[in-house]
């Protein structure tokens, strides 16, 4: 400290390089040839041509995934104590399926509600009736198959204790419907 002041010491500190005759020479710059290119690492994108940083894209995937639901549930048959059924026909696939590429990850996701047509046979007081109807498949999404339910109407006209029969028999598809459905996940997330 002179006359009453504190000398003020620098915190930067940097390095100078002097060169000595065993130090590693200086980079010198080269021109990179197509070769050269070609062996560099490319990184991967999932998104489109115009979304090379991958930072949000959706792809709507409705088309594909109605026809594979569709495909998938069409045709589905099972036999129960007194009759049998088949699902011939998806008459309703409502609902959206998405592909969503964020950050350069991959995410799928749908949600969707299903009715299909079931034609079938059952013994009715000793007699062989046949029976049509819908199975209904309330909103389900992506992830949630576990809590899948499914709900029957029967055209038939026929008393309320045979209805119940009937709909307890058909809860027998929602087993194989949970199978086929997982599926159908499983394919939407190898797009």
């Amino acid at each position: 400290m002179e006359g009453g002041v504190a000398e003020k010491q620098s915190s930067y500190t940097y390095w100078v390089r002097e060169t000595k005759d065993d130090a590693a020479p200086l980079p010198v710059p080269r021109k990179l040839t197509p070769e050269d290119i070609s062996k560099q690492s490319q990184p991967v994108s999932l998104g489109s041509v115009w979304n090379q940083a991958g930072t949000w894209e959706e792809k709507n995937l409705n088309s594909w995934a109605n026809g594979r639901i569709k495909e998938l549930l069409s045709s589905m048959s099972l036999e129960f104590s007194k009759g049998k059924a088949a699902i011939d026909e998806v008459t309703k696939c409502s609902g959206d399926a998405f592909l969503i590429t964020v950050r350069n990850k991959k995410r799928v996701g749908y949600t969707y509600e299903l009715t299909l047509r079931f034609e079938g046979e059952w013994s009715i007081k000793d007699q062989k009736e046949k029976i049509k109807g819908h199975v209904d498949i309330p909103e389900f999404s992506f992830g949630e198959l576990d809590d899948l339910k499914i709900e029957s109407r029967i055209s038939n006209d026929i008393s309320a204790e045979v209805k119940a029969q009937i709909s307890e028999d058909l809860q027998s598809f929602l087993e194989p419907i949970r199978k086929k459905l997982a599926q159908f996940e499983q394919e939407l997330k190898d797009r």
